[in-house]
């Protein structure tokens, strides 16, 4: 139904009536007809409190006119408040006789006013359905959807029928069984006496809560709702909350009042603001873009406060200005760009600025990004010869760093025969010359940049005997040396050796293996 918010024993009250309706076709046993009488109890108890709050309102609507000086339409007020009580009180009064004639035509109560026969059926259906479709729920679906109506002309709220045929009833519905049944039939068809005074009880409950709806609009035109501001608060609005050493403070200070009475509806920028102890909680992320030269960007906030007086539903409008500041960041590396192409480049970008709100995210053009599981902490893995990585903080995109991308230096081979260097320019006596030993030796500052992507080793050389301008014998080592004690024994003084380093791999921060381009890699050693 049409109507203000309601209470939790409202809440309770519409869900022991769900329970009802789905069991009203069910063969019950004797503790559910129990759970039923207790369910009906309580609906009745729920009944008699809301009235008691609906007369407590028309006294206060009969107070708040007197106390106005009785005018002339006032006291229109105060009629149709009256009416609204007598027509309810008739209403709940004609469903009283029915419960009585259901539990006397079922065999009466016993000496301690306990229904005497719970399970009793066939005369529930005598009383309200009737032999000839004549029974007592017939007229009392007018009265409900009468008094519906004229509740609804007094309140300008357009209420929905209270007594609904199963077609129109939103449960009933879903059942093609149920669908069928007209209002008498869907309630009281099959249905034992319990059952159905708790049916009858629920439409009471729903009675009392349209009244205390009605009567709180009504009380509202003269008055018993006056806004009374009983929250009287010092407030203090500064221009900012931080301020820089040797500049000034400013803010305005000022009363700020509110009532414990009412539950103003307060709405921004189109949406509905959280209320909690009569204020609004505003909490928004702010939206970045379209900064000016200062890195400010200019935002307007619109809304209206609305809250009841007794002229009506009143409506106070509002607009404030601020500015969202684009946040800066700092981007740290072991070594400044440019980037190596495919290898591990860890950055580290921290914004101080935005300090416990920095929640970064990152994405990029040109390379893969690999997070490392700490704020703000990545690896980049570059792909083409120029990267563009984007940075955003809770998703909103705050700038674009752009990398240049340099190929892996190559590694310097150091080659040693029989354990002395292959530069040195004395030469290797013959007698040492029996092994050849090749290390691929990472560039320095690449190596200290990326550690994981430099490893680099020799996979095979060729070694020759060269005597004069001919070649004497050679041999094919694998690995970073081997061997050459073949050629040793063939040496002579004034020999040398000839060494073409034949491949040179490099094993990135994946693990994967990728041949390094070396160029020209002969080396000759002197024998003596």
């Amino acid at each position: 139904m049409a109507g203000t918010k309601e209470t939790p024993r409202q809440k309770m009250i519409g869900m022991m009536y769900l329970v009802l309706t789905a069991l009203l076709a069910l063969q019950v046993t004797s503790a559910i007809l129990e759970k039923f009488v207790l369910i009906n109890n309580s609906l009745e108890q729920s009944t008699g409190a809301v009235n008691k709050v609906n007369q407590s309102t028309l006294e206060n609507i009969r107070a708040t006119v007197e106390k106005s000086g009785n005018r002339a339409t006032d006291l229109a007020i105060v009629k149709q408040a009256d009416e609204v009580r007598k027509m309810t009180a008739d209403m709940v009064g004609e469903i009283d006789k029915l419960k009585e004639q259901i539990v006397e035509t079922g065999g009466g109560r016993d000496e301690s006013g306990n229904i005497k026969n719970l399970s009793e059926e066939e005369n529930v259906a005598q009383v309200m359905i009737g032999t000839n479709r004549n029974g007592a729920a017939f007229k009392l679906k007018d009265q409900l959807n009468s008094y519906v109506d004229n509740l609804s002309k007094v309140s300008g709220t357009k209420y929905a029928p209270m007594a609904l045929d199963g077609k129109d009833d939103p449960i009933a519905a879903r059942s093609p069984d149920q669908r069928r049944k007209d209002f008498a039939e869907l309630n009281f068809a099959q249905t034992p006496i319990p059952a159905a005074l708790a049916v009858l009880s629920q439409k009471q409950a729903d009675v009392r809560r349209i009244e205390g709806e009605v009567l709180d609009v009504l009380a509202s035109k003269v008055g018993a709702q006056d806004v009374k501001f009983d929250k009287i608060l010092a407030m203090l609005s500064m221009e900012s909350k931080v301020v820089v050493a040797g500049t000034k403070f400013k803010g305005q200070m000022f009363l700020a009042a509110s009532s414990s009475g009412i539950q103003p509806r307060m709405s921004l920028n189109g949406g509905a603001v959280r209320m909690q102890d009569g204020q609004g909680i505003v909490e928004f992320t702010a939206q970045g873009g379209a900064y000016d030269k200062n890195g400010l960007a200019r935002r307007t906030l619109t809304g209206s406060i609305a809250y009841q007086t007794p002229a009506g539903l009143k409506t106070v409008p509002l607009s404030a200005e601020y500015f969202v500041a684009k946040p800066s960041y700092q981007i740290e590396t072991g070594t400044m760009p440019p980037l190596y192409l495919g290898c591990a480049n860890k950055l580290s970008i921290q914004s101080p600025q935005l300090g416990a709100l920095w929640n970064p995210s990152f994405s990029a053009d040109g390379a893969s990004v690999v997070s490392s599981g700490e704020k703000g902490k990545i690896t980049v893995v570059p792909s083409s010869a120029s990267v563009a990585l984007n940075i955003s903080n809770s998703g909103s995109l705050l700038g674009t760093e752009r990398f240049r991308v340099n190929k892996v230096p190559r590694p310097t081979l150091e080659i040693f025969v029989g354990g002395t260097r292959a530069s040195d320019p004395r030469g290797v006596p013959v007698s040492s010359a029996r092994s050849v030993r090749i290390q691929a030796v990472a560039d320095p500052s690449f190596a200290t940049y990326s550690p994981d992507d430099a490893n680099f080793r020799a996979t095979s050389a060729t070694v020759s005997l060269v005597r004069g301008t001919k070649r004497v014998q050679f041999v094919t080592v694998q690995g970073g040396g081997g061997s050459i004690a073949n050629l040793a024994a063939e040496a002579q003084p004034g020999d040398r050796l000839v060494i073409q380093v034949e491949g040179v791999q490099r094993r990135n921060f994946r693990g994967e293996i990728s041949d390094v381009p070396m160029g020209n890699t002969l080396s000759q050693v002197s024998l003596y």
